[in-house]
């Protein structure tokens, strides 16, 4: 066992009414509480780059900039191509069949074709991908907090 070089940051997320002390940024019906302390600064070397393999593999599979948008904008109803251009301002038509096929090898949607002219595509969340709910609801949650916190930073600044 060894001790890290900084100290570490610990964020927890508890019941409101169990708040007491340390830092907290309030969410929806949590708390966040970061608090820092000797005993949670030790852990071997070999957890630290199991976790740090482990994260490499989810952003592997995940990382870029309109995946977890995409199954985002997927899991809450089955979209055609042309809707998710509409809802990803700005990604292209490339990038979209590229990113698309990526989450299919992933088993995180179904690409359903049916019948028709023309053929109609629709692509559908797969019950692997909920298992992101929670990693997209705590990203959305802390993109709409880091904006305010941006947006007084500059309001200070002004």
């Amino acid at each position: 066992m060894r001790m890290l070089s900084k100290v570490t940051a610990v964020i927890s997320r508890k019941p409101a009414t169990s708040l007491r002390g340390s830092t907290t940024l309030e969410g929806s019906n949590y708390l966040y509480t970061m608090s820092t302390s000797a005993e949670q600064c030790f852990h071997t070397d070999e957890p630290c780059a199991s976790s740090v393999s482990h994260i490499s593999d989810a952003l592997y599979v995940l990382g870029g900039k309109w995946k977890l948008a995409l199954i985002f904008a997927i899991s809450e109803s089955p979209k055609r191509f042309g809707e998710l251009q509409k809802i990803l301002e700005g990604i292209g038509p490339k990038m979209l069949a590229k990113d698309l096929k990526e989450l299919e090898l992933n088993e995180f949607i179904v690409r359903k074709v049916y019948e028709g002219t023309p053929p109609r595509i629709v692509y559908e969340a797969t019950p692997y991908s909920a298992s992101l709910a929670r990693v997209l609801f705590e990203l959305k949650d802390w993109g709409m907090k880091h904006r305010e916190t941006i947006r007084a930073s500059m309001r200070r600044h002004q």
